[in-house]
């Protein structure tokens, strides 16, 4: 009678060795280290962000400006920004809407000097080198006529009777206090209208609202 060879058992396959004490510390500490690095590095982006990125591009805060019955039919206020830019702020009707109210810049294109509005004549006008402006802002005569320049534009709005200016959420971080301000420079012979000085009039503007 013939034996059948003995074969030896084979290993079971689905058999895993059991990972060590050690090993499993040393992967839980590795897992901790890069969540660490990752959180890190993740805090110091979003902080990039923060402070050296234009938070909320194209937002824009509303500021107080001053109440409309203060400001006449005709009459003109100048405005400066949290940017320290300025702004002329014309009523050219006494409907009591915001169509009635027009916001300049008093900065001339040409050469940076203080517009002013003169209502005798229902024009802006640069004393530095003549420059005219119609009551839109566009050029019509001097320098910036010649050039097809135009004043910008700044958006209003009137909300229970108090007149309110648009400016961008980033001019915000620029520590001007903004307001009404008024030339205190004398105008007129033996003075030059380019180099004129700004002294705050009313109190400082407040906020309503992000649009």
């Amino acid at each position: 009678m013939a034996h059948e060879p003995h074969t030896p058992p084979l290993p079971d396959a689905a058999a895993e060795p059991t990972p060590s004490r050690r090993g499993v510390l040393g992967l839980s500490s590795t897992a901790l280290m890069l969540a660490g690095l990752i959180g890190g590095y993740g805090f110091f982006a979003w902080l990039s962000a923060r402070f050296m990125l234009p938070a909320r591009i194209g937002a824009v805060r509303r500021l107080f400006v001053a109440r409309i019955g203060d400001l006449a039919e005709g009459g003109t206020l100048l405005y400066q920004t949290p940017d320290g830019r300025t702004v002329n702020i014309t009523r050219r009707r006494s409907g009591g809407t915001v169509d009635d109210f027009i916001a300049l810049s008093s900065t001339c294109p040409h050469l940076g000097c203080q517009v002013r509005w003169e209502a005798q004549n229902n024009r802006y006008f640069c004393p530095c080198h003549n420059g005219i402006f119609d009551p839109s802002g566009r050029a019509t005569g001097g320098p910036p006529g010649d050039a097809g320049q135009s004043l910008p534009r700044y958006d209003l709005s009137v909300d229970n009777g108090l007149l309110y200016i648009d400016v961008s959420v980033e001019q915000l971080s620029v520590p001007v206090q903004a307001g009404l301000v008024h030339v205190a420079t004398p105008q007129g012979p033996g003075h030059d209208p380019c180099l004129v000085r700004l002294e705050r009039g009313a109190g400082p503007a407040a906020t309503e609202g992000v649009a």
